[in-house]
């Protein structure tokens, strides 16, 4: 008997042995076919799954093996049965773990540099983290499960803790929802020019974080935003569609000025600076009549929302000289003052 239950289990360590031998020049046999694919997430696939596959197998024919063996008495018997399922356990949660590795470098190394969105660039690391923590704690529970653990008291226990975690990190999930869904939404992207309403600050977009978004100002200081701020206020983007930007001035003429010959002044000056963009529009609006002069509002096209500030000065030097040559005046605001007496 003990002869036909050692020659039992022998044939069953053999045909392990071979299995285990076959599965894996198997897998390298399709690691060659799959080398002449266009993608590569194959190749990581097979890679993430040979030695696991080949150890489970091992340790299955092994488990089959023991229970060959009559004279193991029942307990002894329990604890191996339950050394094989931590070793069957930990064996599949690495599989799980070396798919997710795959998966997630096959991703950012052939896809996600050919999106227009930079969102799964910056998460790539986050979900990675976020799936190796649900697939542990599935993987826990099914551990737990298996013991006959109760773990309704230890459920509760991580939902009160969790509850205390999110309130205590309430500001951080309130930026990090925002910074995701800013990358979603796209109102920008690194590089644009915009505008924050809110909080009075506009710059150039140097890099759109989980947190917070920095900014370069125009006088070359880093703003750190909190994206939470950012998605609740008013955001310009002056960089979309493109650059180009109109920009504005409001002149002021005497009473009794020609608005006609005014208006054709200003605009032949403007029209003569090398930073305007010719074939737009440009306008002398005649809008108000001011409390000492008729107000004007000058405007026109620039190539760049960049230079707004510099051309600014120079359309109102333009505007000056050239009013200043046609003879038309510029008054200052005065206060007649009228005595009782």
């Amino acid at each position: 008997m003990t002869e036909a239950v050692n020659l039992q289990i022998g044939i069953i360590l053999l045909i392990t042995v071979v299995l285990s031998v076959l599965v894996h020049f198997l897998l390298l046999g399709s690691a060659r076919l799959t080398g002449r694919t266009k993608t590569d997430l194959d190749d990581r696939v097979i890679d993430a799954l040979d030695r696991p596959i080949v150890f489970l197998i091992l340790v299955i024919g092994i488990e089959i093996a023991f229970d060959q063996f009559s004279s193991i008495t029942f307990r002894w018997l329990q604890y191996v049965e339950d050394g094989f399922f931590i070793v069957r356990w930990l064996i599949l949660l690495l599989i799980v773990y070396r798919l997710i590795n795959a998966l997630v470098g096959w991703y950012g190394a052939e896809v996600a540099h050919r999106t227009e969105t930079e969102l799964d660039d910056k998460f790539l690391t986050l979900f990675r983290h976020i799936a190796v923590i649900i697939v542990t704690t599935i993987a826990i529970v099914m551990l737990l499960n298996h013991f006959e653990v109760d773990i309704s008291a230890m459920v509760t226990t991580l939902g009160i803790t969790s509850l205390a975690v999110a309130l205590a990190a309430q500001d951080s999930l309130s930026n990090m929802m925002a910074g995701f869904f800013l990358m979603l939404d796209q109102p920008f992207r690194e590089g644009h020019r915009i505008g924050i309403e809110e909080i009075n600050t506009w710059g150039d977009v140097q890099e759109i974080g989980l947190r917070t978004t920095r900014i370069l100002m125009s006088d070359h200081r880093l703003v750190s935003v909190p994206n939470s701020v950012i998605a609740k206020g008013l955001i310009v983007n002056y960089s979309l569609p493109d650059l180009r930007f109109r920009i504005s001035t409001t002149v002021g003429i005497a009473y009794g000025s020609d608005i006609e010959a005014a208006r054709v002044v200003m605009v032949d000056a403007i029209r003569q600076q090398s930073w305007v963009l010719a074939d737009r529009r440009i306008e002398a609006l005649f809008l108000e009549f001011g409390d000492s002069a008729l107000n004007f509002r000058v405007r026109c096209w620039i190539n760049s929302v960049i230079d707004t500030q510099p051309i600014q000065d120079k359309m109102n030097t333009a505007l000056y000289e050239a009013l200043n040559e046609a003879g038309i005046d510029i008054p200052f605001p005065q206060v007649v003052v009228h005595s009782a007496d």
